[in-house]
């Protein structure tokens, strides 16, 4: 799995029509102070990655202390998480102009990893809310810090190194 996190101090996302407007059968969400996570997965991932990404994202200390540190979790902050689905994270483009997707997960397994991802995270306590799988969507936020970081189990993860 591969994410990009942002800290932010608010997230929004909403789901565009085929006539480009705003799909009635989605209601928009929005999340104040947390976390805007972009979720990529590939076709090798399953419940090892999910776990260890998830505690990782949980435990992450980059909101600050009494001291202005970056010492304090998500949990510990009372932090809210957007979570949206996007494949393009495993966008090669080492060949040509035009990206090549074949690292990202089929779509059924994707869709299927992504839920059980963010099952994870709601059971450590934190409000998840989500995008939808597949949809062209319109996603907004304020960055906050900035902090932003990028995490690969590909390569991040401890028994797991390329």
């Amino acid at each position: 799995m591969r994410i990009v996190i942002q800290k932010v101090s608010q997230a929004s996302v909403d789901v565009v029509n085929e006539l480009g407007g705003i799909d009635p059968t989605f209601e928009p969400r929005q999340i104040g102070h947390g976390y805007m996570i972009l979720v990529g997965v590939s076709d090798t991932d399953g419940d090892a990655e999910i776990a260890w990404l998830a505690h990782k994202v949980l435990n992450l200390r980059v909101f600050e202390d009494e001291q202005g540190k970056m010492n304090r979790s998500i949990q510990d902050v009372g932090g809210e998480i957007l979570s949206i689905s996007q494949f393009t994270l495993y966008a090669d483009v080492r060949k040509g102009n035009r990206p090549s997707f074949v690292g990202a997960g089929a779509p059924e397994h994707a869709d299927i990893m992504w839920i059980r991802f963010n099952e994870a995270l709601r059971s450590g306590g934190v409000p998840v809310l989500e995008g939808r799988f597949g949809a062209h969507m319109r996603v907004g936020l304020v960055n906050d810090g900035p902090v932003t970081i990028v995490i690969d189990t590909d390569t991040d993860m401890p028994h797991r190194k390329a």
